[in-house]
């Protein structure tokens, strides 16, 4: 639990001296739970009413904007990222487009109109936000009016120093201004209710932020999950801790609920998602749903009518029970700007409660629809983009940027034969995941490193390759050096250690959920040679099996030159094994650079075979 000093000194004082409760008189909640009612279904967008009589005090309109896991997407996504069931998406100068439109839908209507993210605005971002330490990301997302959002982990990915500069401005400490105007920071709140300063204790950054929605208090508060000191570089996070998730909302909402505000909203970043059947998923809804945020859904307080999620990079809309049994409105948009949640509600003015929620997703389209339906593609096969969708004030930014670092993006690094996709085949094996640690054991198979095997954590992998798309007008197959970053945008060292065969097999089971702590299923991608079977279901740190090195079986006792990035040799993604490893040899550059030259070293590559790694059951 939150200390009540601090609790005190960071929150209550500032929203005391705010005075924005002074017109708004308390009002004792009714006794008894919200009930919701039991018209919705997973099936459909989710639509709650809480059954409140609101005839007498009436109600107040509201209307929720929301999107997540933008990743510095300025331009629309290439390959399966940039399609929402086949229909082509995102692009920031879209994603403006059709917030402009939603926002004058809630106007016409009456609404107060709040638009809000819930983190991973950047980091992981494309080449040209990245290359300005996602800069034109935060000019972009003020400039689209986004108004507060949560903290996610890969805001943290050049450490809390960076962050707080993305909040407050000023010019990189190494790098400086390098489009040559200066940096103001964001217009927007970052929220971090649950990281705090370790000698403080207190928040990084602002806990919550308070909306008035026609004479009404709705609190938002923002917070990232609890695992993030688990996927991000721990060198950028040592003077922070992060705290658990459901005690530190509640005691936000009981801070809140004292200063007599029932509404609230929480922006956090953590997920789930839907399952087969049906196939594919309806974007609005909430089929076998099933993930972490369940679990922290259900034990908020009830005043927690909406929880806007992310994390998963998926799509639904549901409604969920918390600790009183009651629904709470938990929605996500994917990823990459794609989707915008479009979420109306009304909140009961004598209670000060919600009253009734509503949300769906609405797909940021940005192509050429035909009239029989269907999208239009040039002769390459790409999507013509509308031009009648494109907002201008986020074009000119845009190509600010795309102008500055067009001779890097669009230069020529290799070839490919056909897509190379990170979809996964039963064993959670991708052609591309094969691609990329192919690509990381030629970069390190000379000495001194003498590396013989090669792993790639998936998450790493962030878009696919597509044989087509030509950002610089180049030739079909041609692979320039602004995609494979996309791909590879974190600049993680190579690196290689020494494993023994004992230790290597300890690592690969430590790929599933309850052995060495692992909490995720995270099935590393492997490099040509390395070879074994997995079993579902045997128990924890009995599911590998048949492990071989070029036919030869692994020998528990002899030592392997074992090449990674230096995320995951230092414990990333659960994979603490790694740490063990001995006589650690970096290579010079980068992960991107290992992609570059195998993607150019010789004749076009082709998707990797998918045969490295079987399941058994």
């Amino acid at each position: 639990m939150l200390r009540a000093k601090s609790l005190f000194r960071h929150a209550v004082a500032p929203a005391i001296a705010a005075g924005f409760l002074l017109a708004v008189p308390l009002v004792s909640a009714p006794n008894g739970q919200q009930g919701a009612a039991d018209r919705w279904t997973p099936m459909s967008p989710v639509n709650v009413d809480y059954q409140i009589d609101t005839g007498k005090h009436g109600v107040a309109k509201g209307k929720l904007l929301t999107f997540n896991d933008f990743h510095g997407n300025l331009e629309p996504p290439t390959g399966s990222g940039g399609l929402v069931n086949g229909n082509p998406a995102g692009g920031v100068e879209y994603l403006a487009t059709h917030l402009t439109r939603l926002r004058q839908q809630g106007a016409d209507a009456g609404q107060k109109v709040i638009t809000a993210g819930a983190g991973d605005m950047i980091g992981a971002s494309p080449l040209t936000s990245a290359a300005f330490h996602d800069e034109p990301s935060i000019e972009t997302l003020s400039q689209l009016g986004l108004e507060v959002t949560s903290v996610g982990n890969h805001e943290f990915d050049e450490g809390v120093t960076e962050l707080k500069r993305m909040q407050r401005g000023g010019c990189h400490p190494t790098d400086g201004c390098q489009d040559g105007d200066g940096f103001a920071g964001a217009d927007f709140r970052y929220l971090a209710a649950n990281v705090v300063d370790k000698r403080t204790r207190l928040p990084i950054l602002p806990p919550f932020d308070i909306k008035i929605v026609q004479g009404v208090p709705v609190a938002f508060v923002g917070m990232t999950l609890k695992g993030t000191p688990s996927i991000v570089n721990p060198a950028g996070i040592t003077t922070v801790d992060f705290l658990d998730e459901v005690q530190t909302a509640n005691s936000y909402a009981d801070l809140l609920g004292w200063l007599g505000i029932k509404s609230m909203v929480l922006l956090i970043h953590e997920g789930g998602q839907q399952n087969p059947p049906p196939t594919p998923q309806d974007p609005s809804g909430c089929a076998n749903f099933a993930g972490p945020i369940a679990g922290i859904v259900a034990g908020l307080r009830p005043a927690y009518g909406l929880v806007v999620s992310a994390h998963t990079h998926r799509f639904y809309s549901c409604a969920l029970p918390n600790s009183s049994g009651a629904s709470s409105v938990v929605t996500s948009a994917g990823s990459f700007g794609t989707l915008i949640t479009n979420i109306d509600f009304t909140l009961d003015k004598k209670t000060r409660k919600f009253a009734s929620i509503a949300a769906q997703n609405v797909i940021v389209e940005n192509g050429v629809r035909l009239p029989d339906g269907s999208w239009a593609k040039d002769a390459a096969g790409n999507f013509i983009r509308n031009p009648d969708l494109v907002d201008a004030g986020e074009k000119a930014i845009v190509d600010k940027y795309r102008t500055a670092i067009a001779p890097i993006a669009n230069r020529v690094v290799g070839k490919i034969t056909t897509d190379i996709t990170r979809t996964v085949n039963p064993a959670q094996e991708s052609a591309l995941g094969d691609v990329i640690a192919d690509a990381q054991l030629a970069y390190t198979r000379s000495a001194p490193a003498s590396a013989q095997i090669a792993l790639m954590n998936p998450g790493g992998i962030r878009a696919d390759l597509s044989f087509a798309f030509s950002p610089g007008g180049e030739a079909p197959g041609d692979v320039t050096y602004g995609e494979g970053f996309t791909v590879q945008p974190f600049n993680n060292l190579v690196v290689t250690q020494t494993l023994t065969g004992a230790l290597l097999k300890e690592l690969l089971e430590q790929q599933f959920v309850g052995f060495g702590g692992q909490t995720t299923q995270r099935v590393l991608q492997i490099s040509a040679g390395l070879t074994y079977s997995w079993d579902s279901t045997k128990a924890p740190g009995e599911k590998v099996s048949n492990l071989a090195l070029n036919g030869v079986p692994i020998d528990p006792a002899a030592s392997y030159q074992v090449t990674t990035n230096d995320f995951l040799a230092n414990g990333g993604d659960g994979f603490t094994k790694l740490t063990g490893g001995t006589n650690r040899i970096t290579a010079p550059g980068f992960d991107i650079d290992a992609l570059v030259a195998h993607l150019g070293a010789g004749a076009p590559v082709g998707p990797g075979p998918q045969n490295r790694i079987n399941k058994i059951a």
